[in-house]
């Protein structure tokens, strides 16, 4: 407690300070003054406001009411700056001091452009007043305010007339860092534009798209919601209200604005989230107005211009309206003004002229006494809890920078004489000026302004305490992000759980359909349609998959890749037909080495001999193509398969062919035709001719449309299949051998009941009728069908061609090769001759006597001679009442008797025939 007599010792001191004060010409005295070379000016919102005049009828001074202690505390802060700075080796090398005059703008316009007056006043017309000694009061250098944007804007402009720099330490209104309009204004906050920005931000990373703005009227209110809509806008932030709030609050309008705005509020219970650019008092009446409605919890979202006053909860507790996350200017170390706050008892604080100290004193005592208050410690304890302290730091930066401005002057000048130093120099000098503060470097930009970013605190209630001050993040301009602070980081990412949005997050595989007329926020989410989809929460529209290789079906998240399709190694039913043709190829093999090696006996010559290798062959051609039907097709693969089949068939039909027209040969009992035939029968050339007309068919379908792989594309996959190209020389190719095959059965037909043992005649028959049997289901199978499966058809009917004529034409002489070796020898052979002889004759009832009466014997050419004459062995004696006939067997139908007009049998293919005189019957065996 400090002595009484200290505390009226300072009451008569104020006394007669205030009686010093006297008006000079039209403007108030500052209420704090103090000497120095160099004088700045102060603006401060000592007072909430002025006192309301309804009859007004003549220019006059209201009163200012309502003492802030805010404003107050940046007035002292000041105050302290200045003492501060004379201290320092800034000025004191120099020997020059800074001075002040602080005047009351009580928060309003036309109070500040009053003060004003004092500010710009020309030193050689006007007098001084106050505690100035001289007659005289020096110019301003530069000023220091306001508070409000709307007062610094008016004062300002005056101030340009003569270029005094005026630096505000709490006005942020965008329209300031416009140097075209306000080329003297210089601050020591950011522009709104950074801090809206930092909002938007922060809705944006909490995913809160449907919010509400509450604003004050003036230029500060509409530059920040102007400000706010823009970038709220372009990062898809709905504004679903906006309330604007009479800038005064005597205004009539103020109290049915409030009520207004608390009822939209109210009515829009899905926005819990409020962004507020208003006033402290307008948003304590606002919450008072809410509390009595019953309006839910809300996140509010508070500017600097009320987020360190919690004078705005009243009586309230913080639950009482939700949450308070505010934006406040950087702090710096607020240690040497608390001292100072603490010891505004000594005498020396007060040797200035300030009468805003004794008012401050003079209000009314909290406790039990009456008069003055009692203790210098608890007037300090009021101020350190209820003042800005952020804006504490901006005051003492703005008296920095004009401390090292003048500095800078001062070297190079002499200012201790008056007039010596113009307040434009000084603008020009903070403008170039790097100034230091508790050991960081700070610069005016090209704007005027030093933007250091912002706090972000999150308001706190621990059992009835509100402590306003927690800063949970900082905001980074540079970068448009927040840093948490250590411990902190889950207090503010906690209320992302807060929902405030129009409409529902439409989930992926979803798009939003906006209606017409409607905020973009407000939409409805609809499922995409097939083979679109949507990856990510509220699409504008969803995204087409790439058709001919995915898919997808209706709300989808994601395209799926559709399923390549082919007949596969790894399917079963290919595994079979795989297996197949490998064992065909290996029978084939095993049939070829075998007749190789039994070459010289009478079931294989009688089977063909070198042309039997030859069909051989050709079978192993087609069995190899149709393993070319399996797997991934490609265009190489499509053009082999077909040609490979078509020529390796076309061969081994044309070889057969060879065998069928000898059987032709063989019936053909005309001697002018038989003649005739057999001078065309060459063997290899009608090969080689039937095999030319397939190579010139495959070769025109190779070079004018070829077989190609393709892909045909369905809904869910993707076939890989061969396209054969031109469909005309495909069915020409299949119908080129089934007319050789259609030839063969039909010449072979007419031996069917030739020795059957030997009989070339009815394996031709049978396996021809099998091939064509198979393909002519295969051409309706084919066409109807389709699908990965489609070229396993053509590969089955393939095989049974194959086994078929393997079946038929080798696999009985391979058995008779094997198991019945007694009946590969030449007697068994021409035992079967002369039991078919004999059945013929005695089934013959159409020999006439005479012919039997005359035939003598029969004559036997070697059936196996190809290219050797054939010559006799005489036979065994035979009874007088056997059928006497001529035989002729020869390979290649060259041992035709034309004397006797006997029948050519060939491959052990007999037939009967008459003579026409008798003859003894001989046998050739050359073997």
């Amino acid at each position: 407690m400090a002595p009484m007599g200290d505390v009226l010792h300072l009451l008569v001191i104020l006394s007669l300070l205030e009686k010093g004060n006297a008006k000079v010409g039209h403007f108030k005295a500052a209420g704090a003054t103090a000497p120095g070379d160099i004088i700045i000016g102060g603006l401060f919102p000592i007072h909430e406001g002025v006192e309301e005049s309804p009859n007004i009828s003549a220019p006059h001074e209201p009163q200012c009411a309502r003492f802030s202690m805010d404003g107050f505390t940046q007035a002292l802060a000041m105050i302290h700056a200045v003492e501060s700075a004379n201290r320092s080796p800034v000025l004191t090398t120099l020997g020059i001091s800074l001075g002040y005059r602080i005047h009351d703008s009580c928060s309003d316009v036309t109070t500040a452009l009053r003060a004003l007056a004092d500010f710009t006043q020309d030193p050689t017309t006007d007098c001084g007043g106050g505690a100035n000694t001289s007659n005289s009061s020096p110019p301003i250098m530069a000023v220091i305010g306001a508070t409000s944007s709307e007062i610094s804007i008016s004062v300002a402009r005056q101030l340009n007339l003569k270029l005094i720099p005026q630096i505000s330490y709490a006005s942020t209104a965008i329209i300031l860092s416009d140097k075209n309009r306000f080329p003297a204004f210089l601050r020591t906050v950011p522009s709104d534009v950074y801090q809206t920005q930092a909002m938007v931000q922060l809705l944006s990373d909490s995913k809160w798209t449907w919010v509400g703005v509450v604003t004050t009227d003036g230029d500060y209110g509409r530059s920040a919601l102007d400000s706010f809509v823009s970038q709220a806008t372009a990062s898809g932030i709905c504004v679903a209200f906006k309330e604007i709030l009479p800038n005064s609050l005597t205004s009539p309008d103020s109290e049915s604005a409030i009520s207004q705005a608390a009822a939209t509020l109210q009515l829009n219970h899905n926005v819990k989230v409020v962004v507020s650019f208003a006033k402290p008092t307008q948003m304590m009446y606002l919450y008072q107005k809410l509390r009595s409605l019953g309006s839910g919890e809300r996140v509010w979202v508070a500017s600097d211009s009320w987020s360190s006053s919690k004078e705005v909860l009243g009586e309230m507790d913080l639950p009482d309206i939700g949450n308070v996350v505010g934006f406040s200017f950087k702090r710096g170390n607020l240690a040497p003004f608390h001292r100072y706050l603490m010891n505004l008892s000594d005498i020396n604080d007060v040797i200035g002229n300030n009468s805003f100290l004794k008012e401050f004193y003079s209000l009314p005592n909290r406790s039990e006494d009456s008069g003055v208050l009692s203790s210098s410690t608890v007037p300090a304890e009021i101020l350190l809890n209820n003042s800005h302290v952020n804006l504490v730091f901006n005051v003492e930066m703005a008296v920095s920078a004009i401390a090292h401005a003048v500095a800078d002057i001062c070297s190079k000048k002499d200012c201790k004489t008056p007039g010596t130093v113009q307040p434009w120099e000084v603008l020009g000098a903070l403008k170039d000026s790097c100034f230091e503060l508790e050991g960081k470097n700070y610069t005016f930009d090209q704007k005027g302004d030093i933007n250091l970013g912002y706090d972000v605190t999150l308001w706190r209630s621990v059992r009835g305490v509100i402590d306003i001050h927690d800063v949970a993040a900082e905001y980074h301009p540079n970068n448009n992000s927040f840093s948490y602070t250590s411990g902190n980081t889950n207090n503010l990412t906690n209320l992302r759980d807060v929902v405030s949005v129009c409409s529902p997050s439409c989930e992926p595989g979803k798009f939003k359909k906006f209606a017409q007329g409607q905020h973009t926020c407000c939409y409805e989410c609809i499922n995409c349609t097939e083979n679109h989809y949507s990856n990510n929460t509220d699409m504008d529209q969803c995204l087409s998959c790439d058709t001919k290789r995915e898919w997808s079906l209706e709300g989808s998240s994601g395209c799926t890749h559709k399923t390549l399709e082919f007949f596969s190694w790894q399917d079963g039913f290919a595994v079979a037909l795989l297996t197949l043709a490998a064992l065909g190829i290996v029978l084939v093999l095993l049939v070829g080495a075998l007749f190789l090696h039994h070459h010289q006996t009478p079931v294989v010559r009688a089977a063909g001999g070198p042309l039997s290798q030859i069909i051989l062959l050709s079978l192993v051609g087609s069995f190899v193509s149709a393993v070319f039907f399996v797997g991934h097709p490609s265009s190489l693969q499509c053009k082999v398969r077909q040609v490979l089949f078509g020529l390796s068939f076309t061969l081994c039909v044309s070889c057969i062919l060879v065998k069928s027209l000898k059987i032709l040969l063989a019936f053909q009992l005309n001697p002018d035709r038989k003649d005739v035939l057999r001078r065309l029968y060459q063997p290899y050339a009608i090969i080689c001719l039937c095999v030319a007309l397939q190579v010139l068919t495959c070769t025109l379908w190779l070079v004018l449309q070829s077989p190609r792989e393709k892909a045909m594309v369905f809904t869910t996959t993707v076939l890989a299949e061969c396209d054969e190209g031109s469909q005309v020389a495909f069915g020409v190719m299949l119908c080129y051998i089934a007319v050789l095959a259609l030839v063969c059965f039909a010449c072979a037909f007419k031996g069917r009941k030739l020795p059957q043992k030997y009989n070339e005649a009815r394996f031709i028959t049978f396996s021809m009728l099998l091939y064509l049997m198979s393909w002519l289901i295969f051409v309706p199978v084919y066409v109807t069908t389709s699908g990965k499966y489609l070229p396993a058809v053509e590969m089955v009917v393939i095989l049974i061609s194959n086994y078929g004529i393997l079946s038929c034409h080798f696999f009985p002489k391979c058995y008779v090769i094997l198991f019945k070796k007694e009946h590969n020898t030449k007697s068994a052979f021409m035992k079967n001759v002369f039991e078919y002889s004999r059945k013929g004759i005695t089934d013959s009832s159409s020999v006439s006597e005479t012919s039997v009466s005359q035939t003598e014997g029969y004559r036997i050419s070697h059936p196996y001679s190809i290219s050797s004459p054939s010559f006799f062995m005489s036979p065994p004696p035979i009874e007088p009442t056997a059928p006497q006939n001529c035989w002729s067997v020869d390979q290649n139908i060259q041992s035709i008797d034309p004397a006797t007009h006997c029948t050519v049998v060939d491959h052990g293919v007999f037939v009967t025939g008459q003579l026409t005189r008798p003859h003894r019957l001989r046998r050739s065996m050359s073997l």
